[in-house]
């Protein structure tokens, strides 16, 4: 087989799991295939180089003691998981020199930042590469201490080239494809592993560029396809999709099977396995993709692939998107004049705001949209500047603590009663519903609630479907 195995943050939390992955690699090279990797920063190593990235920005931030102490702590994790996960002392003093240089680079580059006194796009690009810059040796090293030739590369030395839009670069598709098919089918053909920096790319002059948060998934995607894979192995901390969050519902079971386009609406609601890009290139290649547990690669997992699994129960998951707000605009004078919708979403289009849910009411008196939490104050400021400018007296407010509940499932479509028995359960839970949109494609319905309902919503629909009796 040829495979692309993708480790996320958790399964290279330290050097004990950076040699369990390891290991299983190493005996799927053993057995005949041949694999490519793909590995994540170590578990909240971007968070914080983000984090002390912003922090010498502060107009009382102290960068002679931040920087060094910094470089400190980063330091002793990764040196620590080099030693936990690579026994032959060659390869070791090796990887130990290229970590090494690497945290020499990153340390100039923070400097640089506070000299700067600026983050901009391409800048905070810069710093969030070196989380898999530096995971990606030490996994490679790990490998080749197991006696299986590997060599680390960054996603655009594998070929991911992408336009130069800094913190959420698009691939350049067709470059992209050919570039790693050619330099992955090199190092396949010398016997060789490679090991890629998920979530990295660059663009066609080799500035470093990023695909956005977990878009490691969709680095593993691109390149399962471009190289026409039998199957992309996604390795996580959980043992597959779940029919929900097991945090917040624990009867919650592993989902087995499911289509391409119910995963992506299961990514896109709140589903944190997978990214939502990541489909769309397994997708077009008709690739299989497989969520598995990287501590139990036993289990079975979820096979994701072009069909929908026709079940008994029409819903197989119920999601929730927390730290959202709902923003509603509004007033008599909208209803009948037209272009409402195209003014409102041109305005918050503009100001770099993503949306995730819209409902309309059918007299047109009022458009309601869901946000991120944290973009909700730009939002209201850029609707209200924008309505000044124009003298539109259109009204605008906010419920900043909802939820978005989506409950998704192939078997949702053409099947009557479904919206009937979502909304009755919430009726009869007394849980309020503020806004409701459902999709052409009938996938799912999904709908916002209070913050405060959330919980007992996503429980509810979970037993109304019977969804612990998943297969």
């Amino acid at each position: 087989m040829k495979l692309v195995i993708k480790f996320g943050g958790v399964p290279v939390k330290d050097g004990e799991s950076i040699r369990r992955d390891a290991e299983l690699v190493v005996s799927k090279h053993k057995r005949g295939d041949q694999v490519a990797v793909v590995t994540s920063a170590m578990a909240g190593v971007t968070d914080q180089l983000l984090d002390i990235a912003r922090k010498l920005l502060e107009p009382r931030s102290n960068p002679e003691q931040q920087i060094p102490e910094f470089v400190r702590q980063i330091s002793v994790r990764h040196y620590q998981a080099c030693q936990e996960a690579i026994k032959d002392k060659e390869v070791l003093d090796r990887t130990v020199r290229t970590v090494r240089e690497t945290i020499d680079l990153l340390e100039r580059a923070l400097t640089g930042i506070s000299y700067l006194g600026e983050l901009s796009p391409r800048s905070q690009d810069l710093i969030l590469s070196f989380g898999e810059r530096l995971s990606a040796p030490i996994l490679s090293g790990a490998i080749e201490s197991l006696g299986v030739k590997s060599r680390p590369l960054t996603g655009f030395e594998a070929g991911l080239v992408t336009d130069d839009h800094f913190t959420e670069a698009r691939p350049l598709m067709d470059k992209a494809r050919k570039l790693a098919k050619q330099r992955i089918n090199k190092l396949w053909a010398a016997g060789e592993v490679p090991v890629i920096t998920g979530f990295i790319g660059g663009t066609e002059d080799g500035i470093i560029t990023t695909l956005g948060r977990g878009g490691s998934d969709y680095s593993a995607s691109i390149i399962g396809a471009a190289l026409g894979v039998d199957e992309i192995w996604i390795m996580t901390d959980v043992d597959g999709i779940m029919t929900a969050d097991p945090k917040v519902e624990p009867n919650a079971r592993v989902i087995k099977t499911i289509s391409y386009i119910e995963a992506t609406e299961l990514a896109y609601f709140g589903a944190k396995v997978l990214h939502p890009k990541m489909i769309r290139p397994a997708m077009d290649s008709n690739i299989p993709v497989r969520v598995l547990n990287a501590f139990r690669p036993n289990q079975g997992g979820t096979l994701i692939t072009k069909e929908p699994n026709r079940v008994k129960e029409v819903v197989k998951s119920i999601t929730m998107s927390k730290n959202v707000s709902l923003i509603t605009v509004g007033g008599a004078e909208m209803i009948g004049v037209p272009g409402v919708a195209a003014t409102v979403f041109d305005i918050i289009g503009r100001a770099g705001i993503k949306v995730l849910m819209i409902s309309q009411s059918s007299s047109q008196a009022d458009i309601s949209f869901v946000v991120d939490r944290k973009e909700a104050d730009l939002a209201l400021h850029a609707l209200r500047t924008e309505f000044e400018r124009r003298d539109i007296g259109w009204d605008i407010s906010c419920e900043r603590n909802v939820s978005v509940i989506a409950a998704i499932g192939a078997g949702m479509k053409g099947t009557p009663g479904v919206a009937a028995r979502v909304f009755g359960t919430l009726g009869r839970n007394g849980i309020n519903i503020l806004t409701i949109a459902q999709g052409s494609s009938e996938l799912n319905i999904s709908f916002t609630v209070s913050e405060h309902d959330a919980v007992k919503a996503v429980r509810a629909l979970h037993s109304e479907f019977q969804l612990d009796r998943a297969g």
